[in-house]
């Protein structure tokens, strides 16, 4: 990884702990719906040889939340992975996980095609390149195979720019600081989201990168957004 991307690590694995708590509290608990809502996307898990990857999975909400929805407990195989370990400690201590990889994304350890699904929820705005990680994940899709990211993404309207650009940066450094000492974690959050690409530059990305039916899905007013991409 490059130095970037291993101050991000570290900062995660330093947030680890309380990632959780925070992300519902931060959200008024929206983050599940949100991934209750993208998971409801991904079709097709109901046999045993469906493989999915949860990409930047951290403690595996969004893992849980897709595999929760089956019909037949956990039918599926599949992957958590992440680059901060203690995130990944989180995620076994929470359920019964499936295979725990420590990976870089733009690194991933994986023989193309493996995968029929990749999940990503807010893990692209924390990589070096996002056009690189794109082309990874086709990379290890199967053809037809289905890519659902969940992400803040840069703000556009005028009602995200007020919340992004006026509430977010006053109040989430704050509130992180005081729930878990780790303010610098969230001034991070902030920055990164303004910082990003648009909802719209990112499903241009997905199709520069060879996905087609690419489709953004915004939720709460664009607070967050859902973008289904699938490999051609």
């Amino acid at each position: 990884m490059e130095p970037m991307g291993i101050a991000i690590q570290h900062m995660f694995d330093g947030i680890a702990r309380r990632y959780d708590f925070l992300n519902h509290f931060l959200s008024a608990g929206r983050d599940k719906a949100w991934r209750k809502k993208a998971a409801g996307l991904l079709k097709g898990g109901e046999g045993g040889s469906f493989r999915v990857l949860d990409l930047c999975g951290g403690t595996g909400d969004f893992w849980k939340t897709w595999a929760d929805m089956q019909s037949a407990p956990r039918p599926a195989m599949g992957v958590i992975a992440d680059f901060s370990l203690p995130m990944l400690h989180q995620a076994r201590k929470k359920f019964q996980a499936p295979p725990l990889v420590r990976m870089d994304a733009l690194k991933p350890c994986f023989k193309p095609g493996t995968f029929d699904a990749v999940l990503c929820a807010y893990g692209m705005r924390n990589l070096d390149s996002v056009g690189s990680g794109i082309d990874e994940i086709g990379r290890l899709l199967k053809p037809g195979g289905m890519f659902i990211t969940l992400e803040f993404f840069r703000p556009t309207t005028i009602f995200t720019r007020f919340f992004y650009n006026g509430i977010a940066p006053l109040c989430i450094p704050f509130l992180g600081w005081f729930f878990s000492s780790r303010r610098q974690a969230y001034t991070y959050l902030v920055e990164s989201i303004r910082g990003f690409k648009s909802a719209a530059e990112y499903r241009d990305c997905a199709r520069d990168q060879g996905f087609k039916d690419v489709t953004v899905i915004p939720c709460d007013f664009g607070i967050s957004h859902i973008v289904t991409a699938v490999k051609g």
